[in-house]
């Protein structure tokens, strides 16, 4: 089970080995699983030659990965964590435990790979200062998840006649062969990979496996993938490292697409009941990645189970169910979540052979057991009409039997549409926030954004809404307004403010080197123009930490200014203001 978190915490936050070390739970493992229980000794001071740390590179990359292992005693336990400085705390590891193995019912017999996703228990510091952190400004921002670890897992269940429940089960694929050695060489591979740069082509091997993938970068333009080309040398080609198979997934309930887009964007509760984390985890992500570019900003779960640490939050019947989606597989959740109000039941993801029957949107009230037809259980009426022509496409695309790739590719680009359709009037209006450029002066604070109001924004509709761009007719004003009171919009609106406001910086900055500012000190007192240098790398050192858009030339130009201005001080002045650091 390979684990991953934005935080990228790696030997520049770790703490000493001893605490770090204690991987492996000291007890006498079952013989099955006792050669895994090994911790590895790390060295720590080893430089790998491109100026890092021994595990800076795998940290860039990964926390962490777990072999986890069920004992018919204990029950499931993490038996080894590598590298073994890796921090995790025991909230994390129990987490880890039940989130890595199916439920009991699912019968995953063989080799099943899923993900799933969990928040980051509170405290635990973001690497800030670790060199990865200079890519963050470039990657889009559905790929930013800092309070959440990411896990990816591989789990083989096979029959074993010397066990009582008759069921060998643990995590990882060549591990099973080749144990310990194959987990520090495939782990040593990625601490050599290259820094995970958005937007560059890299060459990742692994194993005797060259894999060549690009990240996507926040410049990237929305809806298309950038190809990477396959080259001889080369095992496997990854064109996107963020991306579900989006029509295998809507499939089951591909006549409900566009309903499934509204509840989404709107941030509702919805619950996927699937036979098994592959296709809980699998719809999960496809229903998030539905409205991309926009970022859902609520919590996703794309595999939940009744040991979760946040099971009682999100299934208690005191109060509303919170804005999330759910993956889960226990039939105990049809029970338990029977009160929510939109759920997707589907079956197994099978290669789409022959077109599913139009199902109509079910009444919760006959969503009984996890055994209910596959379907939508809501009593939700949508804002929008359907819209019949990509249904009519997707359709002829089954019978034509195209393949699933290119089916993805036409529902992607229909997603991408709806929702480029729906956020671009509130881009321009947001982008009326902002003060004219000519109102920004040198020698005052950067004016502030204008306030945001729902009302004034549902008057620009009328002339310059969703019609302009979209065939679909409906009540959009109404889902206007209901997704300015979403998690969603909430999310949304901060990043663009945020956006903008660094964008007010950045023009304050430009407004400032254009001034003659040595001519400005010689009519101001010194105790003006020390000011005023304190102020000058006050803006410098905020423009590097927040990464304002700002031109190199332009931070230069102030540098420029900034000595300029300390040399014409008398020279004990100078001696001060060159001793603070300007960094």
């Amino acid at each position: 089970m390979a684990l991953w978190g934005p935080d990228s915490s790696g030997p520049c936050s770790r703490g000493p080995l001893e605490e770090a070390g204690a991987a492996a739970e000291e007890r006498e493992a079952p013989a099955a699983e006792a050669a895994a229980a090994v911790a590895v000794p790390l060295d720590e001071e080893e430089d790998d030659g491109r100026g890092l740390l021994r595990w800076d590179g795998f940290s860039a990359w990964l926390h962490c990965v777990c072999v986890v292992g069920f004992d018919l005693e204990l029950g499931q336990a993490v038996e080894v964590i590598y590298p073994q400085h890796s921090k995790l705390t025991d909230k994390e590891k129990t987490n880890i435990c039940y989130l890595s193995f199916p439920d009991s019912n699912s019968g995953c017999l063989g080799d099943t790979q899923f993900c799933f996703r969990f928040r980051q228990s509170s405290g635990r510091r973001v690497s800030l200062h670790c060199f990865l952190d200079q890519f963050d400004k470039d990657l889009p921002v559905y790929l930013k998840d800092p309070a959440y670890f990411y896990g990816y897992v591989y789990f083989r269940q096979v029959r074993d006649k010397t066990l009582k429940r008759g069921y060998f089960q643990k995590i990882a694929p060549e591990y099973f062969e080749k144990s310990k050695p194959y987990l520090e060489a495939a782990c040593n591979d990625v601490d050599r990979w290259p820094a995970p740069v958005p937007g560059k082509t890299l060459y990742l091997p692994i194993m005797g496996v060259v894999m060549k993938v690009r990240i996507p970068t926040c410049h990237d333009k929305p809806g298309t993938t950038q190809i990477v080309q396959a080259d001889t040398h080369i095992s496997v080609v990854l064109s996107t490292v963020h991306e579900v198979d989006l029509f295998r997934c809507f499939f089951p309930v591909f006549f409900h697409s566009q309903m499934l887009w509204e509840l989404v964007l709107l941030g509702e509760p919805l619950v996927v009941m699937a036979p098994s984390p592959s296709e809980s985890s699998e719809t999960v992500l496809a229903l998030v990645n539905c409205i991309s570019p926009l970022k859902y900003f609520s919590d996703f779960r794309p595999y939940f189970t009744i040991h979760d640490s946040e099971f009682k939050e999100y299934t208690t019947r005191t109060q509303a169910p919170p804005s999330v989606i759910l993956g889960v597989t226990n039939p105990f959740f049809a029970k338990t979540l029977q009160h929510w109000p939109h759920i997707i039941r589907i079956g197994d993801l099978k290669p789409a052979g022959e077109i599913p029957k139009q199902v109509k949107v079910k009444k919760l009230k006959n969503l009984k057991t996890l055994d209910s037809k596959p379907g939508v259980y809501t009593s939700y009426k949508p804002y929008l009409n359907r819209d019949e022509e990509i249904i009519k496409q997707l359709q002829k695309g089954v019978q034509q039997k195209r393949p699933s790739e290119a089916q993805s590719v036409i529902l992607r680009r229909y997603f991408l549409e709806l929702t480029q359709s729906f956020i671009i009037p509130l881009e321009r209006y947001v982008a009326s926030l902002m003060p004219l450029q000519k109102s920004i002066s040198p020698w005052k604070s950067p004016p502030q954004l204008r306030q945001f109001l729902p009302e004034e924004f549902m008057k620009t509709l009328e002339k310059t809404g969703p019609q302009l761009t979209s065939r679909i007719k409906g009540d959009w004003i109404g889902l206007y307004r209901h997704f300015l009171k979403s998690p969603n919009f909430d999310g949304w609106f901060k990043t663009r403010r945020k956006e903008m406001t660094q964008k007010l910086e950045a023009l304050h900055l430009e407004a400032l080197c254009k001034e003659d500012l040595l001519l400005w000190t010689q009519k101001h007192t010194e105790v003006e123009t020390v000011d005023l240098v304190l102020k000058l790398k006050s803006k410098l050192l905020q423009a590097d930490r927040e990464h304002l858009p700002v031109k190199p030339e332009t931070m230069e130009k102030l540098r420029g200014h900034i000595d300029a201005i300390i040399l014409a001080l008398p020279e004990d002045l100078q001696s001060i203001l060159l001793k603070t650091s300007m960094t």
